[in-house]
């Protein structure tokens, strides 16, 4: 009898038979697992998405008895997400000249309330993109980077100094100056935690928590009444100054005065492309990721354990440090003690966004503009009162924000549920 019939090889031929091939073979329980996550990589996201959505429509029909699909219809009209829906004639300034070109949406966040309200949508989505791939970069090793938060202030307030005490510097200069400084000041907060477990075991969750708190006074010491940073002109205002012209970052769509979309965006989007060539193509990437897997044996292997959980608190930080610098040369041009101890908890949201987006690029991507569309949508500028109160609207993102936290954290219990479903479907058939 054949090979090909079933029967055994014939001597010589170098191959060696297999008995468990074809529908003999049952894969162990770690292969499936492994299986049933890989599977999971869009399936997981999108229903933590809509699970949580669901749920958080529930609350919202049962606390206020409002529907919960106008209410969402209004979010996404807050966050300025039905501008691509308006589609007309229209021209478009290409940006830093006077040309313009035509474009099937208005731009003009005067005529158009929706051009607006992506705007702030986009600005928001900025921090988020970074902050998001700092905590994903972290994951990626092994480690659970909850320090973005002290990260993004170390770049702000070193990129507000850089940007109101060196006027002398040339423009472009003095941008550069301020991105690299602040950049590399996350880089150094997130180092510490990563030195700390690297020399002598110190777990990152702890370090990074005290990092942001050691962040959070030193910079509510240095803008209060009287500090070294505090403004020059307003004695009496626990403030900065102001980032001089040169050092601001250019607008890319909108009024300056208004909060405008400004070159950060593209700074982001950048980003995304260095995280996904770093990780993917890089001998830095691989080491990165087989400590992640395994450190015990990525040190057998010859990899230095110790100096990769140092570099990705580094890169991470460099991340956060990124987004804090980009906002306060962007935007925000100054920093007093509220933005400090108060308004910088957008760190935090970046966690859910890398636990949304499954630590890939795309995925924190599209899982970035969710959240954004969510903030800003709920704002209480945006939504209107007569749908849905605006002041309880915050509390409805964050209930959806943690949803989807608690959903990704149980994405193998979600993949078995329904390998479950659909065995009962076939067996009903």
């Amino acid at each position: 009898m054949s090979e090909a019939q079933g029967g055994p090889p014939e001597e010589g031929s170098g191959k060696v038979e297999n008995p468990r091939t074809g529908g003999d073979y049952a894969p162990s329980v770690a292969a499936r697992l492994a299986l049933w996550q890989r599977a999971g990589g869009v399936a997981v996201p999108l229903l933590t998405t809509l699970l949580a959505f669901f749920i958080g429509g529930l609350v919202v029909l049962i606390t206020s008895g409002k529907n919960p699909l106008t209410t969402y219809q209004a979010i996404f009209e807050g966050a300025g997400l039905d501008w691509f829906l308006e589609i007309g004639s229209y021209e478009l300034r290409i940006p830093f000249t006077d040309s313009h070109v035509p474009f099937p949406w208005n731009v003009n966040d005067i005529e158009s309330a929706a051009a607006f309200n992506l705007q702030q949508t986009l600005l928001f989505f900025i921090p988020l993109v970074l902050t998001g791939l700092a905590v994903a970069f972290a994951f990626r090793c092994g480690m659970f980077n909850i320090g973005g938060q002290g990260q993004y202030l170390a770049g702000a307030i070193v990129a507000v100094w850089v940007g109101t005490e060196l006027p002398g510097l040339p423009g472009l200069v003095h941008i550069l100056a301020a991105v690299v400084a602040g950049s590399l000041a996350g880089a150094i907060w997130a180092g510490i935690a990563g030195f700390l477990k690297a020399t002598v075991g110190a777990h990152e969750v702890i370090s990074t928590i005290m990092l942001n708190w050691i962040a959070i006074w030193v910079g509510s010491f240095l803008f209060s009444l009287g500090g070294p940073l505090q403004n020059d002109t307003q004695p009496f205002v626990p403030v900065s100054n102001d980032v001089v012209e040169d050092a601001r970052l250019g607008i890319l769509w909108g009024d300056p005065f208004l909060q405008a979309l400004h070159v950060g965006f593209f700074v982001s989007l950048a980003a995304l492309v260095v995280y996904w060539i770093t990780l993917t193509r890089t001998t830095l990437g691989y080491e990165v990721r087989a400590v992640g897997f395994n450190p015990e044996a990525a040190r057998y292997g010859g990899i230095s354990v110790s100096r990769n959980y140092f570099l990705a608190m580094a890169i991470s930080g460099l991340f956060a440090g990124l987004a804090g610098t980009l906002d306060v040369l962007g935007w925000q041009f100054r920093l007093n003690t509220n933005d400090v101890t108060i308004s910088s908890q957008i760190a935090f949201v970046g966690i859910a966004v890398a636990l949304l987006g499954r630590n890939t690029a795309i995925g924190v991507l599209l899982s970035s503009m969710l959240f954004a569309s969510l903030v800003v949508g709920t704002s209480t500028r945006n939504l209107d009162p007569e749908i849905f109160r605006p002041e309880l609207a915050s509390n409805l993102t964050l209930l959806i924000q943690g949803l989807v936290v608690l959903f990704v954290g149980a994405d193998v219990l979600i993949l078995y549920l329904l390998r479950k479903a659909r065995i009962g479907r076939r067996g009903s058939q």
